[in-house]
């Protein structure tokens, strides 16, 4: 599996933190949101269009076409991420966690670039219906992430940083992925500028990848995760594989 990193490649998770930070600490969430609001361009002409939900990988399209996953906890913003992504309100958001139990699949074209599909797969961590919804998510994305075209982007919380059902899914998406993999942090607006650098820092030291900071709300970084999934259907192999390397404890 490939691990893609984020616009950041190469750079410390400093530098990374630094360079979201954004301005000066904003007051109150209103503040916080227009502070870091990003004038994001959108040259290219998007089409997507729902094509179908599944219960299980079988009932996914197997034609050969590129397949970029989303996948993370069931309050992370999948949905709302996606229709901010794509300009236009194709996946459904609910304000009750883990009722979503399908996989939805959206064919998503941008510009003259060729088609792929965006995958909405259901989040974890508040699984309704028990232990049997619980298994049909594994196995539901444990199949997909077999299929020989799929790749993922992790979304995890930045108010959130390290949790452990968050570390689980990264390290199981390790050994399931075939395509390459990529973290994104969500609702970016949310924290003030310290709280940012923090949060990205944690993010970075605890995954050990680069993390691309993004809001739904804003705008911030959707034109970096545009590149990111380009890459992801693309060009995955560009990317070679790395760690973060850990810094050595200061000796006096």
């Amino acid at each position: 599996m490939e691990r893609l990193h984020g616009p950041d490649h190469g750079r410390g998770p400093e530098d990374c933190a630094d360079r979201a930070a954004g301005g000066p600490p904003a007051r109150g969430s209103a503040g916080r949101a227009g502070r870091h609001r990003r004038r994001h361009h959108y040259p290219l002409k998007i089409a997507a269009e729902f094509v179908t939900s599944a219960a299980a990988a079988d009932g996914l399209p197997r034609d050969g076409t590129p397949e970029v996953a989303m996948i993370g906890r069931s309050n992370v913003g999948k949905s709302s991420l996606i229709n901010a992504l794509v300009r236009q309100k194709l996946a459904r958001t609910s304000a009750a966690p883990g009722k979503t139990r399908l996989a939805n699949v959206f064919r998503v074209a941008r510009g003259g670039a060729k088609p792929f599909y965006l995958v909405d797969l259901p989040g974890y961590g508040y699984a309704r219906g028990g232990r049997q919804a619980s298994e049909e998510f594994e196995a539901l994305t444990r199949d997909y992430f077999a299929r020989e075209h799929a790749s993922g982007i992790l979304l995890v919380d930045a108010r959130h940083p390290g949790l452990a059902s968050d570390r689980a899914a990264w390290q199981w998406i390790h050994t399931a992925v075939v395509g390459a993999a990529a973290i994104v942090a969500t609702k970016i607006d949310k924290l003030a500028r310290g709280e940012r650098i923090r949060a990205l820092r944690q993010l970075e030291s605890v995954f050990e990848n680069s993390v691309l900071p993004v809001s739904a709300v804003t705008g911030e970084g959707l034109d970096e995760l545009w590149r990111m999934i380009d890459r992801l259907v693309n060009n995955p192999a560009e990317t070679a594989p790395q760690q973060r390397p850990r810094r050595e404890p200061r000796t006096r």
